[in-house]
């Protein structure tokens, strides 16, 4: 009979332990499923100022009590990647390499700001922690209402005249390229090409 219970406990974690499997495996295959339906450029929501607006104008001071503009005819001729963000959002810190890059890579032409919300103390530790200190960062709610950001990580790209050449929701690297290769095409993103792309597509189809 102990044999019998020995063997039977045996089994019974040897189903445990296949399920676990089983269930780790659904897990990863969702995760590769979600990147491969992903959008293909940073996401656009429809709230908030429209491509080809104008930016709203406020002036803000830094963390470090420097004041800036953010709208409006930039003063150094620049083009401004407005980036939102939290230190309790993972993929804003995920992001956080890419943007330092990008910053560097496009210096000649482009300034990133950083905006969030909350707690100075706890901006000033993520900001040590992430060294982000040569970034413009901006505890502001009133420019996140301005802007209409309800998730996170959300970026702006607004151009030397203080008008909005692209925006939208960014949870990779190829996002943020993406808001760049929008406003390069005229359009309010990438998935908005595609689909005048397929649009004109049919039509030529059509008239053939």
């Amino acid at each position: 009979m102990l044999n019998g219970l020995l063997v039977s406990n045996l089994l019974l974690w040897i189903v445990v332990l296949a399920t676990v499997a089983v269930m780790f495996a659904l897990v990863r295959q969702i995760g590769v499923l979600y990147e491969r339906v992903a959008p293909a450029g940073a996401l656009v929501l429809g709230n908030g100022p429209k491509v080809g607006e104008a930016a709203p104008i406020l002036n803000l001071r830094d963390l470090n009590g420097e004041l800036h503009q953010v709208g409006g005819e930039s003063p150094n001729a620049h083009s401004r990647l407005l980036f939102f963000l939290s230190p309790t959002c993972p993929v804003c810190k995920t992001l956080l390499p890419a943007l330092k890059s990008i910053s560097s890579r496009e210096q000649k032409w482009l300034n990133v700001l950083l905006a969030s919300d909350g707690e100075r103390k706890e901006h000033e530790s993520f900001i040590r922690d992430y060294r982000l200190e040569k970034f413009p960062y901006f505890l502001s709610t009133e420019l996140g209402l301005g802007y209409r950001v309800g998730r996170l990580p959300h970026a702006v790209l607004i151009d030397e005249t203080g008008v909005i050449r692209s925006t939208g929701l960014v949870n990779s690297r190829e996002h943020i390229e993406s808001l760049f290769e929008a406003s390069e095409r005229g359009v309010a993103s990438l998935q908005e090409f595609m689909e005048l792309a397929q649009s004109k597509e049919v039509n030529e189809e059509e008239v053939a």
